[in-house]
């Protein structure tokens, strides 16, 4: 995938996505804003992408990194500058595992979530929205995030996070840039509340202690603003889950009373019953 890229050869790109994870053409047509038919031509090797302006909206269709591209950094990129996105193949046949679909997919997702493609969820769709942000917006950011959370079926928080913390970032600047009624804007703290959760457990997941206390914390500070207890609870119980595994409070022994014993509720599960 990652060499596809670098040549430019988005036919090889579709092709990959096509069969690795059954994404549709028509799909990618309508993301990447090219004709369904031009994506079937592209994947039969037949023509190539040159105009600047086709490749920066691929690239932001796709959140493919603009250095790979020889583009500037994308304006979406500033919100996943922490770290550095994994890196993994795409070269797997049904030889080199066994003909396992589940595995192949697998393997497309962790090669594309390493350049920043997270088109392989069903039904994930891009939600562009002016400086008016209306009040269905929130409900279509919980239903993205649930979905997005499908990747956690197949990958670990290394190969997640910079796509969770990019869902997270793209949320604050909505509601820092963005004009809305105050019960929408309730509505987006608690969508980024659920997204900061989901982005600290990836961070935590991949041994991202710092950045996932902190995300934590901001879940915990938007869920007050948003006036959602259920939400800050849990993102509380984030936090204690956090120290009891990582601090000085490891054992049962050293547990102060009133913190919760087992994992707190996973992110997103209110969202993906709304999805």
């Amino acid at each position: 995938m990652r060499a596809a890229i670098v040549t430019h050869d988005f036919g090889a790109v579709f092709s990959l996505a096509r069969d690795l994870a059954k994404i549709s053409y028509s799909k990618i047509a309508a993301e990447c804003d090219i004709k369904p038919e031009r994506v079937g031509t592209l994947a039969r090797g037949q023509g190539r992408i040159t105009s600047f302006e086709k490749i920066a909206t691929i690239a932001d269709a796709l959140r493919i990194p603009g250095h790979l591209l020889g583009l500037a950094p994308r304006d979406w990129e500033a919100a996943t500058a922490p770290g550095h996105a994994p890196t993994a193949s795409a070269r797997t046949t049904p030889t080199t595992r066994e003909g396992s679909e589940t595995v192949l997919r697998r393997e497309f997702f962790r090669a594309t979530a390493g350049t920043g493609l997270v088109l392989g969820l069903p039904e994930l769709a891009q939600i562009n929205t002016g400086r008016r942000i209306d009040r269905d917006v929130p409900h279509q950011l919980r239903q993205r995030t649930a979905r997005l959370r499908r990747l956690d079926d197949v990958l670990g928080g290394g190969d997640t996070y910079r796509v969770y913390l990019g869902e997270c970032q793209a949320t604050k600047t909505m509601l820092r840039e963005g004009s809305y009624a105050e019960e929408t804007g309730r509505a987006l703290l608690s969508v980024l509340s659920e997204q900061a959760q989901q982005a600290g457990w990836a961070a935590f997941d991949a041994g991202k202690h710092a950045d996932a206390r902190g995300l934590y914390e901001d879940s915990h500070k938007a869920a007050v603003e948003a006036k959602d207890a259920a939400l800050a609870g849990n993102a509380l119980a984030f936090l204690a889950y956090q120290e009891i595994n990582t601090g000085p409070l490891r054992r049962d022994r050293d547990r102060p009373p009133g913190l919760p014993h087992g994992r707190p509720r996973r992110p997103a599960q209110r969202a993906r019953t709304a999805a």
